[in-house]
């Protein structure tokens, strides 16, 4: 299942979900650091959200109070509450 999430506070403007479930097939990020986004996608991947949430959520970036990484955990966060 594919799933669309518009992060707020960052550079990217986009990140798309691509689930089984609770695992994450792929995830990809629209703007933002190119490199450092693709390596996060590349971990992150096989991975359950939950796992993902737990070692993202809270992370930040600089100043702004959230980061990318931050910005995926909410967006599973909001994956797994609309899809019980």
């Amino acid at each position: 299942m594919k799933y669309e999430y518009a992060p707020k506070g960052v550079c990217s403007k986009s990140i798309e979900l691509e689930m089984d479930g609770d695992k994450i097939k792929n995830v990809k990020f629209y703007g933002g650091c190119n490199g450092n986004l693709k390596g996060i996608a590349s971990l992150v991947q096989g991975m359950t959200a939950q796992q993902v949430i737990d070692r993202c959520e809270g992370i930040q970036c600089g100043t702004k109070g959230t980061s990318c990484p931050d910005q995926l955990a909410r967006a599973l966060e909001k994956y797994l509450s609309e899809n019980k």
